[in-house]
């Protein structure tokens, strides 16, 4: 079966630490959105990397002394997702000199705080504006609107956002703070571009076929499936591992003693949702050489999780796009 984990393998499957592997995952992996396409008016863009060789040994070199790196990550266990992947492409970003800044904020005169550049990078003819967003979406189109599927239909785990909301926010606030008087005051060189690099996985129904492509939607971004707890207690998983949430970018590789078999997986499972509805990302994994490695992937929801989020989409209304 060729899917991304299968070509992720392949490519680095070599390197052990699970920050590096993270690495490689923000680099390499494809853009979730297509950066081409007309509706996101040349707001988007991709990462510029060195040659792969050099890439691959230099990556290779990090995972035989991970420790500079973990220290750059300023890692603790409240980290959020979006600010460990910053930080990783942060500390390329430092390695290969481009880094103007990372993370500076813009505020106004009365100490509002007006936004913040993910990166800026050094250009031939001033400074690059870089946002990165790096997001987790769960397909799930009401029965009305199957057949005109949409970017507002992906749905965040919690069911508090959506994809087509927040590339919204990204491209109408985000891409825009150069532009306040605030952010020309507060940085001396001129920011000649201002675009988002736009990575995550984004998860289908396993019964799901796309009948039409979703515009705006890169073809070949990662995927992976959703089920109800009920469901998946009916897939023939042999063996498994919850992903906590630093563990969501890469494919996951580990020890052989370190994943879960089908019945410790239903067990974790249900007392997980016996006192939490969060959906729980999972590893189907499967023994390559002496180590496991991720088959696919894909969100548990509790069982209600369907019927509340088509509440959430017909609450939602039909939404066009519009930036």
């Amino acid at each position: 079966m060729n899917t991304f984990q299968h070509a992720f393998h392949q490519q680095w499957g070599t390197l052990k630490d699970r920050h590096v592997r993270a690495l490689a995952w923000v680099l390499t992996s494809p853009n979730l959105l297509e950066d081409s396409s007309g509706v996101w008016l040349d707001q988007l863009d991709h990462l510029r990397l060195p040659q792969f060789g050099h890439l691959f040994e230099w990556l290779h070199a990090l995972d035989e002394h991970p420790s500079i790196l973990h220290e750059a990550l300023k890692l603790h266990k409240f980290l959020r997702l979006g600010h460990y992947a910053e930080n990783l492409l942060a500390y390329f970003y430092s390695h290969t000199g481009l880094l103007y800044s990372h993370g500076l904020q813009v505020h106004s005169p009365e100490g509002e705080t007006l936004g913040e550049f993910d990166y800026l990078l050094f250009d031939e003819f001033g400074l690059q504006h870089v946002e990165l967003a790096t997001k987790f979406y769960l397909f799930c189109p009401t029965e009305s609107t199957k057949m005109k599927p949409s970017i507002f239909q992906y749905l965040g785990p919690q069911l508090n956002d959506n994809l087509g909301a927040k590339m919204q926010k990204i491209m109408q606030k985000q891409l825009t703070l150069p532009q306040h008087e605030a952010a020309r005051k507060l940085v001396a060189q001129k920011i000649v571009s201002s675009k988002a690099v736009v990575k995550g996985w984004l998860f289908y129904r396993s019964t799901q076929v796309m009948q039409a492509a979703i515009t705006g939607i890169a073809k070949d971004h990662c995927m992976g499936f959703w089920w109800t707890l009920e469901e998946f207690e009916q897939l023939a998983v042999h063996y498994a591992m919850p992903l906590d949430r630093l563990q969501w970018l890469a494919p996951a590789q580990t020890e052989l003693d370190e994943v879960l078999d089908k019945s410790m997986m239903m067990e974790y499972l249900q007392r997980h949702f016996h006192g939490d509805n969060a959906p729980v990302m999972v590893a189907v994994m499967r023994k390559n050489g002496d180590c496991m490695q991720e088959f696919c992937r894909g969100f548990v929801v509790p069982n209600d999780w369907p019927y509340r989020a088509q509440r959430v989409e017909q609450g939602r209304g039909a939404m066009a796009f519009a930036v």
